[in-house]
C-alpha cells in the first residue's frame, strides 16, 4: 500500500519489517528520526530488538560491531561529524568482514559548522571497504536498505545506505513499504556460518594482528571481494525486483533492475550529467526540458547507485557514446576534483573520447536548481577544463 511518508519515517519503518537482532546509535541531526522512530517502536511494544542507548558515535558502532561478531542482524545510523567520530570503527568492521547496514543522512562536516546537506561525510570514508548506495527518493532508499542487507550478508561485507540529509530525511513523498512478511520471502533469517562468528564452543579469532608478511593479501582479498560484489548487487537487484514489483506502480520501473547505475534520457545524447542521490530529480526535470525545446542537442543523466564498488564498466558503457560528461559532486576532494569526477576520469582514461568535466554543487546545503543545471549544460561544451563550483 502506498503511503505519503517523511524519508526517516520510510526508514525506520523498514528496519523495522527487518528486525535486526541489535540496533545501537547515538543522535545527530539530519539522522535523529530515524533512530527515534525505532526507539519507539521498542518503547511501545512494536518491536523486540535490542535497542542500545550509546553515549556516542564511537560507542554506537562499537557496539554493533560487537554484536555482529557474535552472528546476529544489527543496524544503525549516523551523520557527518557522527560518521567521522565512528571512522576508526568503521574500518575495523570492513576489515573483520562483518555484514553490517548503516544508514548515513548525508551531511556537511565541519568547520565551519554546517547541519545540511551534501556528501562530504560519505567521501570521508570511501576507501574504508564499504559497499556504499546512494538513494534518489524515498522508495529507492527503503529498496535499498533490504538489499543491503542481502548483499553484506552474502558478500560478507559491510553496506552503507546514503541519503540526502532534510532533502530526504524530512521530506514526504509517496512511498511503499514491504511488509514484514514479504521481506522475509526475499531476506529469510540471518544464520551465519560456523567460523564467520564468535562461540566459544567454536573459537575463530576476528580482527588479527597482521604482519607486513600478510596485511598487504588480506587488504588485497578486501579489494578483490568488494569489486566481484558487483555481479552479486546486479543479481539481487533482480530478485528483489521479481518478487516486489507491482505493474501498476507510478514509483516502480523496470529500469531499477539495475543495481548499480540507471540510465534518464534518450538514445545517443550529445552530453550525459553524472550524478548521485537526490538531485537526480532536478536534473531529470531540465533534461525533460531541454531535450523539448532543443531536440538536436540531446541531453541524458546518468545516476549512480552504487558507488563501492565503483561500476567502471556499466559507466563507461553508457556515457562512450557522448561528446561531453559532465560530472556533478555534491561534495569536493579539496585540492583536487570531485570525487565522482575523479573516479569516472580515472575509470574512463583511454577508454572515451568524450570530454569529462568536474563540477561542484549544492555544498553544505545550498540549493541546486534548474538553473544551475543548465549552466553546467552550457559549460561543459566550452574548451576550458577546469574545476567549476557552480552556485
Amino acid at each position: 500500500m502506498k503511503q505519503i511518508l517523511e524519508g526517516s519515517r520510510a526508514i525506520a519503518l523498514t528496519i523495522k519489517n527487518i528486525n535486526p537482532a541489535v540496533i545501537s546509535a547515538y543522535p545527530i541531526t539530519p539522522q535523529t528520526h530515524i533512530v527515534e522512530d525505532l526507539a519507539k517502536f521498542k518503547a511501545n511494544g512494536e518491536a523486540d530488538y535490542e535497542y542500545v542507548r550509546a553515549e556516542s558515535e564511537f560507542a554506537a558502532a562499537s557496539i554493533i560491531e560487537g554484536a555482529s561478531a557474535t552472528g546476529v542482524r544489527v543496524y544503525s545510523a549516523t551523520s557527518s561529524q557522527g560518521l567521522l567520530l565512528m571512522a576508526e570503527v568503521i574500518f575495523n568492521i570492513a576489515g573483520m568482514r562483518l555484514p553490517i547496514v548503516i544508514t548515513c543522512a548525508n551531511r556537511a562536516v565541519s568547520a565551519p559548522i554546517n547541519i545540511w546537506n551534501d556528501q562530504q561525510d560519505a567521501m570521508t570514508v570511501r576507501d574504508a571497504g564499504w559497499i556504499m548506495f546512494f538513494a534518489e527518493n524515498h522508495q529507492e532508499a527503503v529498496d535499498q536498505h533490504i538489499i543491503a542487507y542481502k548483499v553484506a550478508e552474502k558478500l560478507n561485507l559491510p553496506v552503507m545506505v546514503n541519503i540526502d540529509g532534510f532533502v530526504l530525511t524530512h521530506t514526504y513523498e509517496p512511498v511503499i513499504i514491504p511488509e514484514a512478511k514479504q521481506i522475509k520471502k526475499y531476506l529469510p533469517d540471518y544464520k551465519p556460518k560456523a567460523g564467520q562468528f564468535l562461540n566459544p564452543a567454536n573459537p575463530v579469532t576476528m580482527g588479527a594482528f597482521a604482519t607486513p608478511a600478510h596485511y598487504m593479501e588480506i587488504r588485497q582479498d578486501l579489494h578483490d571481494d568488494l569489486t566481484s560484489g558487483l555481479k552479486v548487487i546486479n543479481e539481487e537487484y533482480k530478485k528483489y525486483y521479481e518478487i516486489f514489483r507491482n505493474p501498476t506502480s507510478e514509483i516502480r520501473h523496470p529500469k531499477s533492475e539495475n543495481g548499480l547505475v540507471e540510465y534518464y534520457g534518450p538514445k545517443n545524447p550529445k552530453t550525459i550529467l553524472v550524478a548521485m542521490g537526490s538531485v537526480i530529480g532536478t536534473m531529470k526535470e531540465v533534461v525533460d526540458e531541454h531535450n523539448s525545446s532543443f531536440p538536436g542537442d540531446k541531453v541524458g543523466i546518468l545516476k549512480v547507485k552504487t558507488y563501492r564498488p565503483f561500476p567502471a564498466e556499466e559507466v563507461i558503457k553508457i556515457i562512450k557514446p557522448a561528446k561531453y560528461v559532465a560530472v556533478i559532486d555534491k561534495s569536493i576532494s579539496l585540492g583536487q576534483i570531485g570525487p565522482l569526477a575523479s573516479d569516472l576520469k580515472a575509470a574512463c582514461q583511454g577508454k572515451i573520447k568524450g570530454k569529462i568535466q568536474s563540477f561542484v554543487v549544492g555544498l553544505g546545503g545550498r540549493d541546486v536548481t534548474k538553473e544551475m543545471i543548465k549552466k553546467i549544460i552550457n559549460e561543459v561544451k566550452k574548451n576550458d577544463d577546469e574545476i567549476k563550483f557552480i552556485g
